[in-house]
């Protein structure tokens, strides 16, 4: 859920905070949001990213100040109203279940619930920025709907991204993804079929306009392009900034492995999947 805001021309952003609809404004008021291990403070993550100082420092300015305050950035209030403005989300949803099941079509419908990225809520130390390739940031829902191909309950545990979607609408609409459509169809895996499937991808970030903290964090490792890799069944967290690989312990990403003796042979491999799909991802 986005909120209320106007990105100019030249990129710059002017936020005016959440705006739940007005029968939902008090929602969830009292409410208490379990809080994550990795969700730390500023000069917690500098103790480990010494690097990153510079770019928490920003967010310091006035100008930076206004817009985290009006997303209450990095506090219980944010998550709150964000959750809020999801209700409205959730009635409108069900509006739609109505009218199908009225017409006697909603077993004949695809239905997809999906988002374009994951979000922080201080995970990090980090809260819009939502571009840097933690687990946080780069996970988002996608929840299909299709009791014809997709038994209620399955959940498929592979490594899905973006692209995937167009192939997938096209297969079933009855056409067939010609060789320009990147991606792959999701629908022998909504059928439970077995089929050799991708093992890593390629996050990549290039630059930023609208949050000038993040600008400086930009500045310490350049443009980045992380790994996600799962060569063991699990996901593993790969590098960042195009010329490191960071193997992570445990599900928080809070242990920087790179320099790790024991992570050698992982780094490694990680590093030479990391150039190919760069390699792949520029057409050479």
């Amino acid at each position: 859920m986005h909120p209320d805001a106007v990105q100019a021309a030249d990129g710059t952003l002017q936020v005016n905070g959440y705006r739940p609809a007005e029968r939902h404004k008090d929602l969830y008021k009292g409410c208490v949001f379990p809080k994550y291990p990795n969700m730390l403070s500023p000069a917690q993550v500098v103790k480990q990213k010494p690097a990153w100082a510079d770019a928490f420092e920003l967010k310091k300015s006035d100008k930076s100040k206004a817009l985290l305050e009006s997303l209450h950035a990095g506090n219980e209030e944010e998550i709150r109203l964000r959750a809020a403005m999801m209700a409205s989300v959730d009635e409108g949803v069900g509006r739609i279940f109505a009218a199908l099941e009225q017409k006697k079509q909603l077993d004949n419908t695809v239905l997809i619930f999906l988002g374009d990225n994951g979000y922080f809520f201080g995970e990090h130390g980090l809260g819009p920025e939502r571009r840097f390739a933690y687990e946080a940031g780069i996970r988002s829902p996608f929840v299909v709907r299709f009791p014809k191909m997709i038994k209620s309950g399955t959940r498929v545990k592979k490594l899905i991204i973006c692209q995937d979607i167009a192939p997938t609408l096209i297969e079933l609409a009855g056409g067939r993804p010609g060789p320009q459509v990147q991606g792959k169809s999701l629908t022998a895996l909504f059928k439970g079929k077995k089929q050799p499937w991708r093992k890593s991808f390629l996050v990549e970030y290039w630059a930023e306009q609208a949050l000038p903290w993040a600008r400086g964090h930009e500045l310490q490792g350049g443009a980045h392009r992380p790994l996600q890799a799962d060569p063991l069944g699990e996901p593993r967290q790969g590098g960042r900034a195009r010329r490191a690989v960071r193997p992570r312990e445990g599900p928080w990403e809070m242990k920087n492995l790179i320099a790790n003796r024991s992570q050698s042979r992982l780094r490694d491999s990680l590093r030479r999947e990391l150039r190919r799909l760069a390699t792949e991802a520029l057409g050479l």
